[in-house]
C-alpha cells in the first residue's frame, strides 16, 4: 500500500497545528500560518512534502467546497440584484489594473506580449482567500461585501476568455471567431442550467431525497450536485470552482440549503487548509532573498496600485470613502487562478524563468498579507477621514437623500444594521413608539428609507451621527452591532452624550458583558447565552412547570453564568405573580368607537363580562389610580388590568374597535 501521500498529510496537519497554535497566541489568522506551513514544507526549504501533485489535487477540491458554500449563502435572485457590480465592476477593475500593469511592465523590460499577459495575471484577485475571510467575520452580505464579491464574479467568469488569450499569445493556432462563438453558446448552456435547476430540478430532488429521511443519501447527493456540476463546467472550459459557485446557487433557493451549509463546514475548512498549503510551496525563499529589493518594490507597487484601482472602482459603484478604502485593500492581492494563468504563460514562452519566479513570489507574498490589510482597511479609512476630504469623497458619487429628522425626547435609538436591528425598528413603528434608527450601510439605509423609517445614515462612532439621532435626548438607546470593538466604541460616546439613558446592548459571547457594563450599559444581552435560555424556557412550559419555578431556574442559570451582573437582568426578576403562573398585568389602549370608549366601567360590566380586575388607567401624563365603577372611559386611554390569558382576551373584545 503506497503511503507516501498519507505521510504529507500527517506532516502538513502536524506543521499546520503547531504554526496556527502559535499564531492564534499572538491572533494572527490562521490563513498565514497555512501559507507559512507550505513555505516551510515545500520544495524550496525543507522539502518534507513529497507528493506536490497530490496535494495539489486536494488543494482543488478546497476550492471547490469553499466556493459551494459561498454559493449556498447566496441565491440567483440575490446575485442578479448585484449584476451592475458583476458586469460594470469587474469590468472596469480587470480592464484597468490589466491597462496599467501593461505599462508598468516596461519598467521590468518585458515585451509587449508578456506585459500585456502580466497585466491580466495581477487584475485577478484570490476569491478563495477573500471570501473565506470575509465568512468568517460575517461581512459577505455587506454593503463591501457584495461589491467584493460582484468583482470577484467576474474575475473567474473571465479566466475562460484569458486562457484562450494566453494561447494566443503563445503563437498556438486558434480560431477566434469560432472559439467565441462556442464560448458564447457554453455561457448560454450554463445560465440555462443553473436557471432550470434552481427554479425546478434540484428544490424537487432534495425533498425527494429528505423524505428518506436518511442524512448519508442526503449528504451524497449533495456531494454529487457539488462536483457533478463542477465538473460539468471544467468540461466546458470553465474553472471547477466556478461550478461549484454555480452548484451552490442552485441549491440555495431550496429549503434544505442551511443544512447543506452545516454539514459542509467540516470538510470546506480541511480542503481549503490544503489550498493554502499548496499555495505557500510555490514560495521559493532563496529567490526572495537574492531579490529582495525587487520583489518587495514590486510587492508594494501592486498593494498600491491595485488598492487605488479596486477603491476608484468602487467609488465609481456609489461607495462612500470608507468603502472605497475597505474594497480597495481587500482586492489588492494577486489571485489562485493566476497561478493556472501563469504555468501556461511559463509553458508558452510568454513569461521567462527569471519573471514567473518574481510573479509567484509577490502572489504568495501578497495573499499572505491580505488578512492584516482587511483587518487594518477599517481603521485606516477611519484616520482618513478625519482629514479635510472633499465632501463629493466621503459621501460617494450617489449620496443618501437627507430626510428630515424630526426633535424628539424620550424616544428610541436602534444603532445597527444586521437582521435584529431591522425588526425592531419594524415593532417600534407597529406599536406607535417614536424612533431613529442608525444604519452604517447605505444599501439598507436606503431600503429603510423607502419603506417610512426614520433612518440616520453613518457610523454611530462619530458624535454628529449621534447628535441628528437626537441621541443626547433619548430614553432608550438598542446598540445591536455584531464586533465588539464597534460595540464599545459606540456605548462611550453614547455615554458621553447622555448619561441618563437606557442603553441594551447585544454581544455574541458572556465574554464581554463584564466590560460592556463597565463603560455604562444597563443592560447587556449575550446573544448565545439568551438563545438557549429562551429554547430552555419553553421546554420548561411545556413541562408545564409554575411560572414560578421557570422564574427561579432561569435567574439560577443566568446567575451561574453572569455572576454579579445577572443582578442587572430585568428579565424574569422575582415578582408576587410568580406565585399565580396564570396571570399577568397587561396593559391596553382603547381605541375610538370601541365598546368601551365614551362609557363607565359599570356601564360596560367590565369585572362581570371579562373577569379581569382594572387596576389603574393612564390618561395623557395623568394617572388615575384605583378607578371607581363610575369611571369614565375615553379613547387612547391606558388601561392597566389583571387576569389570566382568556380573561385578557376577552376585554379585547370590549376596548378594541371592530373590523
Amino acid at each position: 500500500m503506497e503511503l507516501n501521500i498519507l505521510k504529507d498529510i500527517v506532516i502538513i496537519f502536524a506543521l499546520s497545528t503547531l504554526v496556527n497554535l502559535l499564531f492564534t497566541k499572538i491572533k494572527i489568522p490562521t490563513v498565514v500560518g497555512y501559507l507559512i506551513t507550505g513555505i516551510i514544507a515545500g520544495p524550496h526549504l525543507l522539502s518534507l512534502v513529497k507528493g506536490n501533485h497530490e496535494i495539489e489535487l486536494m488543494a482543488e477540491i478546497g476550492v471547490v467546497i469553499l466556493l459551494f458554500t459561498i454559493g449556498l449563502e447566496f441565491s440567483l435572485k440575490h446575485l442578479v440584484k448585484i449584476r451592475k457590480i458583476v458586469f460594470l465592476g469587474g469590468f472596469l477593475q480587470v480592464s484597468i489594473t490589466a491597462g496599467v500593469f501593461y505599462f508598468v511592465s516596461y519598467f521590468y523590460e518585458i515585451g509587449w506580449k508578456g506585459g500585456l499577459f502580466i497585466g491580466f495575471l495581477v487584475a485577478l484577485s484570490s476569491s478563495a482567500l477573500v471570501l473565506k475571510l470575509l465568512q468568517e467575520r460575517s461581512e459577505l452580505t455587506s454593503n463591501y461585501g457584495r461589491t467584493v464579491l460582484g468583482i470577484l464574479i467576474f474575475q473567474d467568469l473571465m479566466l475562460v476568455p484569458l486562457l484562450l488569450f494566453a494561447n494566443l499569445l503563445g503563437n498556438n493556432s486558434v480560431d477566434i471567431p469560432t472559439e467565441i462563438l462556442i464560448l458564447t453558446l457554453k455561457a448560454i448552456s450554463i445560465i440555462s442550467l443553473v436557471y432550470i435547476g434552481n427554479k425546478w430540478l434540484i428544490p424537487k430532488l432534495l425533498h425527494l431525497i429528505a423524505m428518506t429521511k436518511n442524512q448519508e443519501l442526503f449528504m451524497m447527493s449533495i456531494f454529487l450536485i457539488c462536483l457533478a456540476i463542477a465538473l460539468l463546467t471544467s468540461k466546458l472550459g470553465m474553472s471547477l470552482a466556478f461550478g461549484a459557485f454555480l452548484a451552490g446557487l442552485m441549491i440555495s433557493e431550496s429549503e434544505y440549503s442551511h443544512n447543506a451549509f452545516g454539514n459542509f463546514i467540516p470538510f470546506k475548512d480541511t480542503f481549503t487548509s490544503f489550498f493554502f498549503v499548496s499555495i505557500g510551496m510555490l514560495l521559493d525563499i532563496s529567490f526572495v532573498i537574492d531579490n529582495y529589493l525587487l520583489v518587495i518594490a514590486s510587492v508594494l507597487l501592486v498593494i498600491v496600485i491595485k488598492t487605488i484601482i479596486a477603491g476608484a472602482t468602487g467609488f465609481i459603484l456609489g461607495h462612500t470613502f470608507r468603502g472605497t478604502v475597505i474594497v480597495g485593500l481587500t482586492l489588492s492581492q494577486v489571485g489562485e487562478f493566476s497561478f493556472i494563468l501563469a504555468k501556461i504563460g511559463f509553458n508558452n514562452s510568454i513569461l521567462t524563468e527569471f519573471n514567473y519566479q518574481l510573479f509567484l513570489a509577490i502572489a504568495v507574498i501578497t495573499m499572505s498579507l491580505t488578512p492584516f490589510l482587511i483587518k487594518l482597511s477599517k481603521p485606516l479609512a477611519n484616520t482618513l477621514l478625519k482629514l479635510p476630504l472633499p465632501k463629493i469623497l466621503t459621501d460617494g458619487l450617489f449620496p443618501l437623500k437627507q430626510i428630515d429628522i424630526p426633535t424628539l425626547s424620550k424616544h428610541l435609538v436602534i444603532i445597527g444594521k444586521d437582521s435584529s436591528a431591522i425588526k425592531l425598528s419594524v415593532m417600534a413603528k407597529h406599536s406607535n413608539i417614536p424612533h431613529i434608527s442608525i444604519i452604517f450601510d447605505p444599501v439598507i439605509a436606503r431600503e429603510q428609507m423607502n419603506i417610512g423609517d426614520t433612518v440616520v445614515y453613518g457610523d454611530a462612532v462619530n458624535e454628529p451621527i449621534l447628535a441628528q439621532a437626537h441621541v443626547d435626548t433619548a430614553e432608550i438607546i438598542i446598540i445591536s452591532v455584531g464586533d465588539i470593538i464597534p460595540s464599545m466604541a459606540i456605548v462611550e460616546k453614547v455615554r458621553r452624550v447622555n448619561k441618563t439613558g437606557y442603553i441594551i446592548a447585544r454581544t455574541k459571547t458572556i465574554r464581554y458583558v463584564e466590560q460592556l457594563y463597565k463603560l455604562g450599559v444597563n443592560q447587556v444581552l449575550p446573544e448565545k447565552l439568551e438563545i438557549a435560555i429562551d429554547m430552555f424556557n419553553r421546554i420548561l412550559i411545556k413541562k408545564h412547570f409554575s411560572q414560578r419555578e421557570i422564574n427561579r431556574k432561569l435567574s439560577y442559570i443566568r446567575n451561574l453564568n453572569l455572576g454579579v451582573f445577572s443582578k442587572k437582568d430585568l428579565i424574569n426578576q422575582p415578582s408576587i405573580l410568580d406565585e399565580f403562573s396564570n396571570i399577568n398585568i397587561s396593559n391596553l389602549r382603547i381605541e375610538k368607537n370601541s365598546q368601551a370608549d365614551g362609557k363607565s366601567i359599570i356601564d360596560i360590566n367590565l369585572r362581570e363580562k371579562t373577569g379581569v380586575t382594572l387596576l389603574a388607567i393612564k390618561r395623557g401624563s395623568e394617572i388615575i389610580e384605583h378607578p371607581i365603577p363610575l369611571t369614565i372611559l375615553y379613547a387612547n386611554d391606558i388601561a392597566y388590568i389583571m387576569g389570566d390569558y382568556k380573561q385578557v382576551k376577552l376585554t379585547f373584545d370590549l376596548f378594541f374597535k371592530e373590523l
